[in-house]
């Protein structure tokens, strides 16, 4: 569940995470293996408070509000958006290359109308839906947390 970065994470102490995590969508591991991602919503002194959206152990994290006690919590994930410039971007350049390769494709392959449109529209529609996808990657920014004493 935890993006691997390529870089050392951020080392901080447990009084520093509030501003930084608060409000953001987060991941982690506990050590028991569980995996819990969600919203921060506060940061108390000896837990985090989270809004649970997914868990690989809903006994004992169901979705919904938990408190993570602060002991089991050494490193976090913490994803933000940075504006739709990328989704933007993806967008239109998947249309215009899918535009351009459905129809370079549909005119060397088919043999009559109906095929024709239906290959042309198939490509150009996956270029602009990939394109999409590959502009919200790049609109994601993950930070790796490390928790210091």
């Amino acid at each position: 569940m935890l993006v691997l970065a390529e870089s050392r994470p951020l080392e901080l102490k447990w009084g520093e995470l509030s501003p930084i995590i608060g409000g953001q969508q987060v991941q982690l591991v506990l050590p028991e293996g569980t995996a819990i991602q969600g919203e921060a919503i506060a940061v108390r002194e000896e837990a985090l408070v989270m809004d649970v959206k997914s868990t690989s152990n809903a006994k004992a994290y169901p979705k919904g509000s938990a408190t993570i006690p602060r002991a089991s919590v050494t490193l976090i994930q913490v994803e933000r958006r940075r504006g739709s410039w990328g989704r933007k971007l993806g967008t239109v350049v998947g249309v215009l290359s899918g535009l351009v390769l459905g129809g370079y494709v549909a005119a060397e392959t088919a043999d009559s109308a109906g095929p024709g449109i239906a290959t042309f529209l198939g490509i150009a529609s996956a270029g602009t839906v990939g394109g999409y996808y590959v502009g919200k990657g790049l609109d994601r920014q993950v930070t790796l947390i490390k928790i210091v004493p």
